[in-house]
């Protein structure tokens, strides 16, 4: 399944794999949230409770779509977060793995704390 995360800056298309987690927000959409950034990661509330699924992990690529459990979150890292070592990826806690962007992650950039953003199907 495809999804479209947009923000007043612009927008990234992401391909979402099939686990639980993806199925909850599929049935969710579209959802509306307000940005929050963490270093190079955006996250913002998705509405949804799901549990950690099996596959979780902490350490991420850039450009992973996540979801935080702790936070009913949707985590996008772009790059380094405050708490990774190096380069890494480092999400505040393990997270459920749910696909990847398609285009560059870094126009991650241009979402700003507090921006509206916008996930729908594509």
């Amino acid at each position: 399944m495809k999804i479209r995360i947009s923000w007043p800056a612009g927008h990234l298309i992401a391909t979402l794999d099939e686990t639980p987690t993806s199925k909850a927000l599929a049935e969710a959409l579209p959802i509306s949230a307000s940005a929050h950034t963490w270093g190079e990661e955006v996250y913002f509330d998705t509405g949804l409770s799901v549990a950690l699924e099996s596959g979780a992990r902490q350490v991420v690529e850039p450009g992973t779509v996540a979801f935080w459990t702790e936070g009913d979150a949707l985590a996008l890292p772009y790059g380094p977060t405050p708490i990774s070592l190096g380069g890494e990826s480092r999400l505040a806690s393990p997270c459920n793995v749910l696909g990847s962007f398609d285009g560059d992650p870094r126009l991650l950039a241009t979402v700003r704390d507090g921006d509206p953003v916008r996930v729908e199907r594509a």
